[in-house]
């Protein structure tokens, strides 16, 4: 049985102090979290928690569009349907986008929901409400409002931390981060950009790979940054010694050698080494920054990193569209040509992926996850007077998630949309229930309470089920 701690709760005892989780590297990029105490609580985790479960979080930040993928329409009327046909997979009755013919032929391997909603239209509200399972107060909020999935991730396993990080991510999302968890339980982010959580929608995709070497760029970089921090912890030296002749103070002492471990560890470093990677690999991933992205996520997660989330980021011709995430308005780019554009490439790095995790026997244990924050306006909109492209808009009543492995049932479609898009038709599902799920196969119990800075109880989630058909 799970037990939380409140939020407030007092003095620590010596034996509660000495029983400091593991932190996630995410404390090495922003510091430590101001809230000692939130740091300090040891949080009892259950004995049902998944020891190498993990999930690759691929997000379209700006929101795919279903009506281009993998919910086409080609009996709708004009104005809806687009310009792509759908075509036949390997499992009979499952369509998708005529622009991805390698993964049509293994859909065996993956699953499609096509039923999944939400109630906030906003990027980072958006972000918040389905990365989280709680509807932020704020609009446009940068930050989370509640921990998003991979921040939970990382607490509910931090006694797990060992000599790799939990939780890493190449930056930041618009709309996502830990809340009242605390940057202990943030992603660690080698090469984060500050503009990605900025709500700008052009900007060079964030590379979580070394630039040159393929080697963890930012390792030295963020060991020079922990060592000042050292600087700063050692000012604690004298009032440790006043205060706590027992010798229990050396918990801050243990966190930064831990942090010195993770760093360090040959562990880590080869989890980063995309040369350790034959050039036969690196082709068949495509040397693009999704398909580098996807193969460092794989060796990430085989050396032990349990939740991995980048930022899908795709630099568009001038001519096609402003953009360089898939918010495909049209004030920002021909929907039509930005996804002649996209699904070509994605259509080699993700199913590299998922042959690599089915090869390595990866797939029982290692869920790839492909979505965004919404879907598409299932009508065409030409908002753009000058040149009168085709875009659609922000569209939370209906979205498609593309999934595969994580040792769920795959080759099927849950869910279905009316004749348009516009709407779930069948098994019509919130979002949470896609938390749930990726909850449920971590082990992790989804009442679990946190309590946030006011000192309210709030549970990992409120409501959401964990969809059947996978299970």
């Amino acid at each position: 049985m799970n037990h939380s701690t409140p939020h407030c709760p007092g003095p620590i005892d010596r034996r509660s102090f000495l029983k400091i989780g593991g932190l996630s590297l995410g404390a090495l990029s922003s510091g430590l979290d101001p809230d000692l105490a939130g740091l300090l609580a040891a949080e009892a985790v259950g004995k049902a928690l998944d020891e190498k479960f993990s999930v690759i979080l691929f997000w379209a930040n700006g929101g795919p569009s279903h009506l281009e993928t993998f919910d086409l329409k080609p009996e709708a009327p004009l104005e809806y349907r687009g310009e792509f046909q759908p075509i036949t997979t390997n499992v009979p009755g499952m369509d998708i986008c005529e622009l991805l013919p390698r993964l049509s032929s293994m859909a065996d391997k993956f699953s499609i929901v096509r039923s999944l909603f939400h109630n906030r239209n906003e990027h980072s509200g958006g972000t918040c409400r389905f990365l989280s399972g709680y509807t932020p107060k704020a609009a446009n909020p940068a930050d989370a409002e509640f921990p998003e999935l991979g921040s939970v991730v990382a607490k509910q396993l931090e006694h797990q931390v060992k000599d790799i990080p939990l939780f890493v991510a190449n930056t930041k999302f618009y709309g996502g981060g830990p809340a009242y968890l605390g940057a202990a339980h943030s992603a660690f982010m080698p090469n984060s950009k500050s503009i990605t959580s900025s709500g700008a929608n052009r900007y060079d995709p964030v590379p979580l790979f070394g630039a040159k070497d393929g080697e963890l760029a930012a390792r030295n970089d963020a060991l020079k940054a922990l060592k000042k921090r050292n600087s700063l912890l050692s000012e604690f030296d004298v009032f440790r010694r006043e205060l706590d002749r027992s010798g229990s103070m050396n918990a801050l002492d243990k966190f930064r050698r831990r942090a010195l471990d993770m760093l360090t560890s040959p562990r880590t470093a080869q989890a980063f080494n995309l040369n350790k990677e034959s050039e036969a690999t690196r082709r068949r991933y495509g040397k693009t920054h999704w398909g580098r992205s996807l193969l460092l996520s794989r060796r990430l997660v085989e050396h032990g990193v349990r939740f991995v989330q980048m930022q899908a980021t795709f630099r568009l011709k001038k001519e096609t569209g402003r953009t360089s995430n898939w918010d495909d308005h049209s004030v920002n780019a021909d929907v039509f040509k930005a996804y002649g554009e996209r699904m070509p490439v994605f259509d080699q790095a993700v199913p590299a992926l998922i042959e690599d995790l089915y090869q390595r026997g990866l797939n029982e244990r290692v869920l790839f996850i492909f979505c965004g924050e919404f879907g598409r306006t299932p009508k065409i909109g030409h908002q753009d007077k000058k040149t009168k492209r085709p875009g659609r808009d922000h569209w939370s009543r209906s979205m498609s998630i593309f999934l595969s492995g994580g040792g769920l049932k795959m080759g099927q479609v849950v869910g279905s949309t009316n004749a348009r898009g516009e709407d779930p038709a069948s098994r019509v599902m919130n979002s949470n229930c896609l938390l749930s799920t990726v909850y449920h196969r971590f082990g992790i119990n989804t009442k679990h309470v946190y309590y946030d800075n006011s000192g309210r109880p709030v549970p990992v989630l409120a409501d959401g089920e964990p969809i059947r058909e996978l299970l």
